[in-house]
């Protein structure tokens, strides 16, 4: 048995495939523990995986909603600026309070999300095996001709697109300031090297990202080390009917902004209204951040169903299109389904995401600024258009291993010392 931490920032696209992950490490023998403050234990959803909170002076319970309104926020410049300080306390906190809890845990390895750099540090000062995991788009910058994964730029060959590509490269790392120094100054306390960006903070034994070779960006120079193994989930057996009565003659279309913008009731609004226009069938999924007025307005505006919550693997299975602000976790399930996709991209790597999408063929990059008839136009594109791409997507992804390829991958990279000791005194 191994005795595994997972280090992830609190939010829910992280949270949740790394679940996934820890559930089949547990199924395998494993024993998982994730570590954060204290607010985050309920981003978890199986009693089976424990959890232990540090930093609860500097981060009290009820403190996380500030961070995860932050993390909203993204996507003005100052709402950057902002959000790498809170990551830089988050990491600083982790750094300073993740070496005494480790040990005093008997932790044997580390699952370090890429985007949390403590995770790494913390593991390569005490002299711990880790395995860094890519739950949004990988931030290796092994390459200058790749755009960084929060950029919406097309892939591109060319100076012109690589001086592009760097310029803006160089605004990200000042708005990204604040991490940056906490990450140097926390490496010199624990006696590490000099560095200060995430990509420097990655695994030498494995790195584990849920893309796949066909949809992101030609990437030939990555390290042997880099496992691309398609999305972190894990599928019921169980046979569910979809709860809604649709009208086959009409498209059936879903739209969700996860949970960190499904508040932004305006872009709704012009998504539902759109699919007036189609005379398309529309669920809005929200994941709680619409009211009951709210949700009512959007009826009126055209919606067919509102919902907080919803199977999303099931819905993709019906719809005919996916509209999303590109969260890497709906959009690799929707490229599963074979559904093609409206990329509205808000924050983070979404940008990045939205990019890929129409650079792999699964759909459509547009502007979440577009008006009602600029979505509706983009929406008949993808619903009377045919996409072929997807389906040989949906094959490599299937072919990649997902869960079960990863928990192979930390199995041939950590060694179980329990294992160990019964070969040693054999």
């Amino acid at each position: 048995m191994i005795r595994f931490a997972i280090i992830a920032p609190p939010l829910p696209s992280h949270f949740q495939p790394l679940e996934h992950l820890a559930m089949e490490l547990i199924e395998r023998g494993h024993s998982v523990t994730f570590f954060h403050r204290p607010d985050a234990r309920h981003l978890l959803r199986f009693d089976k995986i424990k959890f232990r909170s540090v930093g609860d002076e500097r981060f009290p319970a009820g403190s996380l909603s500030k961070s995860l309104a932050l993390a909203a926020d993204f996507d003005t410049l100052l709402g950057q600026r902002r959000n790498y300080a809170d990551m830089a306390q988050m990491t600083e906190m982790l750094c300073e309070h993740l070496p005494a809890a480790l040990q005093e845990a008997r932790i044997d390895a580390l699952l370090c999300d890429q985007l949390e750099a403590a995770g790494g540090l913390v593991a390569e000062s005490l002299g711990l095996p880790f395995v860094s995991i890519a739950c949004a788009l990988p931030v290796n910058r092994e390459d200058v001709t790749v755009p960084l994964a929060v950029l919406p730029y097309p892939y591109e060959r060319g100076d012109d697109a690589v001086k592009r590509y760097a310029r803006a490269q160089r605004l990200h790392d000042w708005l990204m300031k604040p991490l940056r120094m906490a990450i140097a100054r926390q490496c010199a306390a624990l006696g590490l090297p000099a560095r200060e960006g995430l990509h420097q903070c990655l695994s030498p034994l494995a790195q584990i990202s849920q893309t796949v070779l066909e949809f992101d960006f030609p990437r030939p120079n990555l390290p042997p080390w880099f496992h691309e193994v398609g999305p972190l989930r894990r599928i019921s057996d169980e046979t569910n009917h979809l709860p809604y009565t649709l009208d086959n003659t009409r498209p059936f279309v879903v739209a969700t902004l996860g949970a960190l913008h499904g508040n932004r009731m305006n872009l709704f609004k012009r998504i539902a209204q759109a699919c007036k226009m189609l005379d398309a069938q529309l669920l809005v999924m929200h994941c709680g951040g619409l009211n009951h007025r709210q949700s009512d307005q959007l009826l009126r505006h055209g919606a067919t169903w509102v919902t907080d919550f919803a199977d999303q693997h099931m819905l993709l299975q019906y719809a005919d299109v996916l509209v999303t602000h590109g969260d890497l976790d709906i959009v690799l399930e929707a490229v599963v389904a074979e559904t093609p996709i409206l990329a509205l991209p808000i924050a983070a790597d979404q940008p990045g995401v939205a990019a890929r999408v129409a650079y792999s063929g699964s759909g459509v990059h547009a502007s979440r600024h577009s008006s009602s008839q600029e979505l509706a136009q983009h929406m008949r594109h993808l619903l009377e258009n045919q996409w072929p791409d997807l389906e040989h997507l949906a094959d490599a992804i299937h072919l990649m291993g997902g869960t079960q390829r990863a928990a192979d991958i930390i199995e041939a990279v950590i060694p179980d010392r329990f294992k160990l000791r019964l070969v040693s005194s054999g």
